[in-house]
Formats: structure tokens, C-alpha cells, sequence
């Protein structure tokens, strides 16, 4: 039996592993990079084993390393979670060779899977050859062979961009996952992405536990997803089911796997009958782990898949068959990033994380822990489950509109949108392209920000008060202003110590305090919670940023100015940059890392690069200075 578990990952994944270990009173092993070294994840595990540095390629990306942490910290098992090395066939050899137990497929079956191209090899279908792509074939996706979400895939729709897209995708694969291979394969425009998730034993028994959707994504990653996956005809339903078990079977899987599909032609309102639709679904992977969106399988069979690995690693037999489902259950990913500035990820202090109870919560922060740039931004999944579709995407939206986030900017107002959305709601067009058409209506400002600011501004003027001393003259009090992002307040105080709202219109004051301000507009009494962390300003659900009087000089740049916009490393200058150049409208000039996620910074407007900041290895803060484009206007008129 194992008696102790070393979790070869980090933040949500290892917390989770963890839990389930606890419940069966197994002993459990955190690794940590110096990065994490007062993770959640590292606080919760009995013992924790240091990785010095803090890069995946130094850390959890060394096997090595992770196989002496275990036999150090006097483990007998290795979970590998996902992500990382998660897929990497030499690193579960490692793990058996030095005597512990691997918590996943045989080497052989990651071999035969782990790699995109050699899993379709077996399955009898052939990628595209780089070399042999044409007008005609666009447009095709580049494709990572290793690893997963979303890293290292690139859409090309013009021939001229695939170089470029292929040595783009081969080196960010190769910083994600240490194998640069990529391949090429059709893009198919807003289809749905489903997958079936297996567990098999060493029996001979595979359970498919249902299906999943996973097609609302941004970046190719995953943001909402759901089981079991809805609209889908029996037949292909039977289908899916059947290949999935033959990919398992044909290469002796064993363990929790999940085979992922894009499914194309499919008439979402019609019906399938009616409107004469022929579903068709292309083979995409087969991922040799757990997946993120395990808990929604979960939910809906009643399971718990790691205790199930864990079984199935000590040699135990499945039933002959799974729990039959219950209900529908939802998983959103809350991300501190950005989604209205192309999902650029955040930075800084998660001063409060509160998700209101009854509802599954799997995260690796809790509230006053530090969002960091050298991880995935993701800070947690929020999980519900109900007896329908419709009441689970109701008590998700709701739970995390309550849901208290003090810190970055987050995913959340996008989420709550998402879920809200018609086309989502009524499975009209539930595709992968949800986001492409969508984004700019769902990241419109929540309304009632206005009233957010009013209270904002009222709880910092009562904390001044307070500071300051009270009290009234027999004038008509001057009137005062403040700005939260785009809202200007204006108010005077009232002889009896309360405060006149002037702008916006229509509203009244009923009290305010330093924490808590209560307005009533129109009639109806509406409560805020005000927190302040400096500038940031948390009103009622509204995250504002309080707009300085004046401006600092300091602060100000010149025109053309191309400023970093989020923290990372400069991982690429564009091939042969240099100050003096030409540059379009449009054109990369360099490529940042944070988080997981590579951002482009692309040339404003046409002109001349006059500075260049920088190079491949700089590390850079959010609004750090990486070059000036002095366009074209700027050079016509230089005053």
C-alpha cells in the first residue's frame, strides 16, 4: 500500500492531490522553486523539498531533482499532476527505476500518446508536413507534439506567417515543456471541443466517464467547462466513447486518461433531425493525466478520480462498470489576468478570496498570498453542481458574482457575463470561436460603476474625516471631487454630517462610513462594502482605481512609447530589429513571457524605431520602457 505521496507539481493541482490524501491518510511531499516557497501548496503538505531557482527548466521541469526529493523525503509514490513533466515518459522511468510507484500510465502508453504526432500516427492518421502546406490547406493550426494548455499553438491564415508561426510555437514549447517538436494540422473554425474522460485498470477493465465540453477558450486554453457535454446525438455519442476506449486499449493504458475531440458541423438550435446535420468529430490528443477539469466529472459521477489513481496504482480492479451520472455540473477558472487588454496576466498581493460556501472551490491561494509572474495566472476553479444545465450555469454565474477577489485584476466580470451569455445559455453557438465574437460586449464595464465610484469617494472622504476632525461651518461647504476611473464624483458635506451627492445625478446618501457606504438611487437602497489598498479602490463587486489631482511628470512618456504590459522576460526581438528601422503598423518587434503566457508587442503605427529597450533574458516590470516608434505623423510635424 502507499503510505506517502510526493506531488511532482505546484499551487491548485498539488493542493488538490493533497486533500485526497488526507482523506485516506496518506502522508504527502510538496516540491517547491524559491518562487514558491510560501505556496499554499508548500504550507499544506507534511513535508516540502526545495528546487533552487525559480524557471520551470531549473525546477519542476528537472526530474531528476524531483526523484531525489522523493527518496529524500522517504516517499514511496509520485504523483505527477499535470502540466510540467506530467507526460514525459524518461520521467516516469526515473520514478519506477529508482523503486517508487508511478501514479499514472506505463511509459510505453505516454510515449505512444504524449506526442500528437506519433498518437496519430497510431491511430492511423497522418499530419500535415510543413513543407507540403498550401494556400488551399488554410487555414491550419501549429501545434506543440508535448505538453498542453494552449501553449505553443499558433493559427496561420496566411501562407507568408507560417515560418515565423512554426519557430514561434517551437521555442515556446520548448521553454514550456523542454521538447520544441511542433506539427501542423486543418483549423477547424469554430468547432466544439469535447473529450471523454477514461480510467482504466490493470484488469482490463476502461470506464468512459461521460463527456465533457471545454469550448469556450481563450488562447487556446480552457476558461468554462462542463458535464456532461450538451446536444450531442447518441450516435455520436457512441462513437466518441468507442474510439476513445480503442486509443486506450491499443496501447495498454492504464490510469486516468482523457482523449479529446473537435467536434465540427454541429447545428446547436435546430436540432440535429431537423436541420439535417452531420456532426463529424477529428481526433485531437489523448492527454496521459489528469486534466484541470477533472472536478466536473467528478461532480457528475460522484467520484474521486485521484482516489481512484491511487487505487489503480496499488493494483487494485475497477468495478466493472462506472456510477451512473447525476445532474450537470460547471467549472469556471478564475485567472488574474486582463481579458479587455488581450488577457495580459496580473501581478501583485491577493489581499482577499472569499467564495461563498456551497460550492466547489480548488485553488492554491487563499487571501494575503502573492500572485507572482513565473507560474500560470490561474488563482482557482470554482465548481457547481445541480440537476440541470440551467441551474448550474445560475448558481455559478451567482456564486461568483459574491465572490470577494481584493487584488489584481481578474477573469471574473467575464466569467459572470459568459455564463449569462445567450449564445452560451441556449447552446446557439457554443464553439470555440464564443470568445473571438463576443469579447468586446463582454468585457464592456459592469454597470453601476458609477455608483461604485460615489461610494468610493464617500468612504474615503468619511476616512478623512475622521482623520482630520469633523464639524460644520454656517456656509454652504465647498464642493468636492474625486475620480475612479472614468467616473468623476462631486459632493459637499451636509450640516448634519452627511454628504450631498451632486454628480451623478439622482442620488441620495442614506449613510457612509470608512467600510461601508449605503445610496439609494431611484428608490431603491443599495449596500456597498468599500476596501482600499492604496490607489485600488474594491466597491460593492467594482474593482476602481482612485485617479490622482495631478499628474507626476515623472510618469509621463513620449510619444510612441511601447510600454511593457505586464511584468516577465523578454523572450524574442524580432529577427535583425534595430534602432533606425522602418517598422508597419501591426509588425511584432518583441515577445514577453509571464504567467505561462507569451504576449506580443507589436509596432502602434507606422514610422521608425528611434529606441530599443529590449533583449531576450531582460527581465521587465509592468510599464517598464521596451521601445519608441516615432510615427509617421510625429516625423512630419515634429512639434
Amino acid at each position: 500500500m502507499i503510505q506517502t505521496v510526493l506531488v511532482a507539481n505546484r499551487g491548485e493541482i498539488a493542493c488538490r492531490v493533497f486533500r485526497t490524501c488526507r482523506d485516506l491518510g496518506i502522508s504527502t511531499v510538496a516540491v517547491y522553486s524559491d518562487a514558491d516557497a510560501g505556496a499554499l501548496h508548500v504550507r499544506e503538505a507534511d513535508a516540502a523539498v526545495r528546487l533552487p531557482g525559480a524557471a520551470p527548466s531549473e525546477t519542476y521541469l528537472r526530474g531528476d531533482l524531483i526523484v531525489a526529493a522523493a527518496l529524500a523525503a522517504g516517499a514511496d509514490a509520485v504523483h505527477p499532476g499535470y502540466g510540467f513533466l506530467s507526460e514525459n515518459a524518461d520521467f516516469a522511468r526515473a520514478v519506477t527505476d529508482a523503486g517508487l510507484v508511478w501514479i499514472g500510465p506505463p511509459p510505453e502508453a505516454i510515449e505512444a500518446m504524449a506526442s500528437k504526432t506519433r498518437a496519430k500516427e497510431l491511430l492511423g492518421i497522418a499530419p500535415l508536413r510543413p513543407e507540403d502546406v498550401t494556400e488551399a490547406d488554410l487555414p491550419v493550426l501549429v501545434k506543440a507534439a508535448a505538453g498542453g494548455g494552449g501553449r505553443g499553438m499558433r493559427v496561420v491564415r496566411e501562407i507568408d506567417a507560417l515560418e515565423g508561426e512554426l519557430r514561434a510555437a517551437s521555442a515556446e514549447a520548448a521553454s514550456a515543456f523542454g521538447d520544441g517538436e511542433v506539427f501542423v494540422e486543418p483549423y477547424v473554425e469554430n468547432g466544439r471541443h469535447v473529450e471523454v474522460q477514461l480510467l482504466c485498470d490493470t484488469h482490463g477493465t476502461v470506464w468512459a466517464l461521460g463527456t465533457r465540453d471545454c469550448s469556450l477558450q481563450r488562447r487556446h486554453q480552457k476558461v468554462i467547462e462542463e458535464a456532461p457535454a450538451p446536444g450531442l446525438p447518441a450516435p455520436l455519442l457512441d462513437e466518441l466513447y468507442e474510439r476513445s476506449a480503442a486509443a486506450a486499449k491499443a496501447v495498454g493504458y492504464v490510469g486516468a486518461g482523457t482523449v479529446e475531440f473537435l467536434v465540427a458541423d454541429v447545428p446547436q438550435a435546430l436540432g440535429f433531425a431537423r436541420a439535417g446535420g452531420t456532426p463529424k468529430a477529428h481526433f485531437l490528443e489523448m492527454n496521459t493525466r489528469l486534466q484541470v477539469e477533472h472536478p466536473v466529472t467528478e461532480e457528475v459521477y460522484g467520484v474521486d478520480l485521484v482516489a481512484l489513481q491511487l487505487a489503480v496504482a496499488e493494483g487494485r480492479a475497477l468495478p466493472p462498470e462506472p456510477p451512473a451520472p447525476q445532474g450537470h455540473a460547471v467549472e469556471a477558472r478564475l485567472y488574474a489576468e486582463d481579458p479587455a487588454r488581450e488577457w495580459a496576466p496580473q501581478t501583485g498581493v491577493l489581499h482577499r478570496f472569499e467564495v461563498p460556501g456551497g460550492v466547489r472551490v480548488d485553488t492554491g491561494y487563499v487571501s494575503g498570498d502573492p500572485i507572482g509572474v513565473h507560474y500560470d495566472p490561474m488563482l482557482a476553479k470554482v465548481t457547481v453542481h445541480a440537476p440541470t444545465r440551467e441551474a448550474a450555469l445560475r448558481k455559478l454565474a451567482h456564486t461568483l458574482e459574491r465572490t470577494v477577489l481584493h487584488g489584481p485584476v481578474t477573469n471574473r466580470d467575464l466569467l459572470v457575463a459568459s455564463l449569462r451569455h445567450p449564445e452560451y445559455v441556449n447552446e446557439e453557438a457554443l464553439d470555440t470561436g464564443f470568445y473571438e465574437r463576443n469579447l468586446p460586449a463582454l468585457t464592456e464595464q459592469p454597470r453601476g460603476g458609477e455608483y461604485a465610484a460615489v461610494a468610493a469617494a464617500l468612504a474615503s472622504a468619511s476616512s478623512d474625516k475622521g482623520r482630520f476632525g469633523g464639524g460644520w461651518r454656517n456656509v454652504r461647504s465647498q464642493e468636492e471631487a474625486r475620480t475612479y476611473g472614468g467616473h468623476e464624483v462631486r459632493y459637499r458635506p451636509t450640516r448634519d454630517g452627511g454628504y450631498e451627492v451632486t454628480s451623478p445625478e439622482g442620488v441620495r446618501v442614506v449613510e457612509a462610513t470608512p467600510e461601508a457606504v449605503r445610496l439609494e438611487v431611484a428608490g431603491v437602497v443599495r449596500n456597498f462594502e468599500v476596501t482600499a489598498y492604496g490607489d485600488t479602490v474594491h466597491s460593492g463587486g467594482h474593482r476602481l482605481t482612485a485617479r490622482p489631482r495631478f499628474t507626476d511628470p515623472r510618469e509621463q512618456t513620449a510619444p510612441g512609447s511601447l510600454l511593457a504590459p505586464m511584468p516577465g522576460t523578454v523572450v524574442r526581438v524580432a529577427d535583425g530589429l534595430a534602432v533606425g528601422d522602418r517598422v508597419t503598423a501591426g509588425q511584432p518587434l518583441l515577445w514577453l513571457e509571464a504567467m505561462k503566457m507569451e504576449h506580443r508587442v507589436i509596432a502602434p503605427a507606422s514610422g521608425t524605431l528611434t529606441a530599443l529597450h529590449a533583449a531576450p533574458g531582460r527581465q521587465v516590470e509592468v510599464g517598464a520602457l521596451l521601445a519608441v516608434v516615432q510615427t509617421e505623423a510625429q516625423e512630419e510635424d515634429p512639434a
